[in-house]
């Protein structure tokens, strides 16, 4: 393909995982290189034809990657990585960490701008395709107010703070959106929801040989600030059922904008989510804005972008003459 967007990932958990298996459905799109922490000799690609480099070597790569996906978790990977890679490469993350989103703007924006590439940050679905939608819904309707609820889904974080509780062998926590609450806002009603009214938190957990369960479970339903402010419930599980049942990713939400327009007329837009695999969906959506984010950079853009930033059809492999056609 002439124009064949060069890619690279740097950091090979889930979400690379997840990424190169997105790349393969985009024949516009070639990997041409995995950068990875760990010995480049233990990493086991979906091809094994793929080259793993260590991420030390990865400055020596600037003219042989058009675009880098940074896969690595908010928390202390993309902080570091982000500003640093962005000085070599046009770049792509997932970082969620909403309280400090515009101090990693600014941190990515300077070396983005003197480098002349882009770096396109928070891309996923929350925050990504949720953040767009919620924009979408006060845009259109100014009078209103707008709900975010998650799940069915499995939560990393709460499923890590189920497994820290003494006697847990195994844990995994699942948000799941309040039916009723759900109900209130379609209906067009408008509700102040508390935390507790807006999401149900569901423990699946195997204890270690002779745990007490009533102590495990009180430890789990009082923990601040991941389970004391929810309705939560804790169901015990053998290894087996675990195994069956609790290994997979799913995830999920709904974006509703509830508002009046005129002559009190109630109107709602409403945005949803069901899936599988929580990464494989948050990395097609960084192969998407991947591609945005070579088109921009290509055109002479450069600096730190969201998705606020990104005309929707640069996400397309479609020409605009095709997209008028078939979509518009």
């Amino acid at each position: 393909m002439a124009d064949q967007i060069r890619v690279a990932i740097a950091g090979y958990g889930n979400l690379g995982r997840g990424v190169e298996a997105a790349l393969r459905q985009n024949p516009d799109m070639q990997l041409v290189g995995v950068f990875s922490r760990r010995d480049p000799e233990s990493v086991t690609l979906l091809d094994p034809s793929v080259p793993v480099y260590a991420m030390s070597e990865v400055e020596t790569f600037k003219d042989e990657v058009d675009v880098m996906v940074l896969c690595g978790g908010s928390k202390t990977d993309l902080p570091e990585q982000g500003p640093h890679l962005a000085q070599f490469f046009t770049t792509v993350d997932s970082f969620d960490t909403h309280a400090t989103v515009n101090d990693y703007y600014a941190a990515l924006d300077a070396p983005a701008k003197k480098a002349g590439t882009v770096a396109m940050m928070s891309i996923g679905w929350d925050p990504g395709l949720f953040s767009l939608n919620r924009a979408f819904g006060e845009a259109v309707l100014a009078e209103g107010e707008t709900y975010s609820f998650w799940g069915k889904g499995l939560s990393q974080g709460h499923s890590q703070a189920v497994r820290s509780v003494e006697g847990v062998k195994k844990g995994v926590q699942y948000t799941l959106p309040s039916e009723d609450a759900i109900a209130r806002v379609r209906s067009g009603e408008q509700p102040t929801l508390s935390t507790r009214e807006k999401h149900v938190r569901e423990c699946y957990v195997v204890l270690e040989d002779g745990a007490d369960a009533d102590a495990v479970r009180e430890a789990i339903v009082t923990m601040p600030h991941y389970f004391a402010e929810y309705d939560s419930v804790v169901h015990f599980i053998d290894d087996d059922t675990f195994a069956r049942e609790h290994t997979a990713m799913p995830h999920g939400g709904f974006v509703i904008r509830s508002g009046v327009t005129g002559d009190g007329n109630r109107q709602s837009i409403e945005y949803s989510l069901k899936l599988d695999s929580n990464p494989e969906f948050t990395a097609s959506a960084l192969v998407a804005y991947a591609r945005a984010a070579y088109r921009m950079a290509k055109r002479g853009e450069s600096g730190a972008r969201t998705v606020f930033d990104v005309a929707p059809g640069l996400l397309s492999p479609k020409d605009p003459a095709q997209l008028r056609k078939e979509l518009l």
